[in-house]
């Protein structure tokens, strides 16, 4: 069984892909943090921002089967351009969470590319990918112990007191980012002093290791999912 948070049709908002239709695939759990207030003081990931909690946000539930996740997914896409071989568009899922690898298996992302899927997966690195990835992007949380050696893109959070870009020197990636970090809460008024600071310190960081490219939450800015 597959335990989804939320799916929805939007546009990556980060890193290499950013600015492309996909429909995200929010898997629920995390292997670094619970997910609950109450544990956020003592988990290994404490400032993250995303609800993963349960099975009941936008379009998510339990699934029995990897067809039936990949039907849910193929249904989200629009019609007119789920066909590849009609338009030349190749479909893109982005598997997240929480952490997805705590459930994407090689059978989900068989049925993934069945319905004409290209798979992206995002991750904080801690567990072993399955075979059949198209786009893997490791994000690597405080000092949390990073098995994934190779992936396609390397997103760090930035600054992390124990997970600077340093440490990742030995990692092989295509594309090397670096995403302010930003408050866990944001504020009534919208403004962020604590992302500010950092994303002044993300370009300094960019700008005297020209190998890290700055990203920012581009859905953000824009006011989409």
């Amino acid at each position: 069984m597959y335990r989804v948070k939320e799916a929805f049709y939007t546009l990556q908002g980060e890193g290499a892909q950013a600015g492309r239709a996909a429909v995200f695939c929010r898997f629920s759990k995390c292997n670094l943090w619970n997910g609950r207030e109450s544990g956020r003081a003592t988990a290994v990931c404490d400032f993250c921002d995303t609800d993963f909690v349960g099975t009941d946000g936008q379009n998510g539930g339990r699934f029995d089967t990897a067809a039936a996740l990949a039907a849910h997914v193929a249904s989200l896409w629009p019609p007119d351009t789920r066909s590849a071989r009609e338009s030349g568009l190749r479909p893109y899922v982005v598997c997240t969470g929480g952490e997805p690898l705590l459930q994407l298996d090689e059978p989900l992302i068989a049925a993934f590319h069945e319905q004409g899927f290209e798979v992206g997966v995002e991750t904080n690195g801690t567990l072993p990918a399955p075979s059949g990835i198209d786009w893997l992007c490791v994000s690597p949380k405080a000092d949390a112990t990073v098995v994934i050696r190779e992936c396609d893109e390397l997103k760090v959070v930035y600054p992390q007191p124990l997970a600077m870009p340093e440490r990742f020197r030995s990692i092989r990636a295509h594309h090397y980012f670096l995403s302010p970090m930003a408050s866990p809460i944001t504020p009534d008024d919208g403004r962020d002093p604590v992302k500010a600071s950092n994303t002044r310190k993300a370009v300094d960081y960019c700008l005297q290791h020209p190998q890290w490219r700055l990203t920012i939450q581009m859905h953000k800015i824009v006011g989409i999912d």
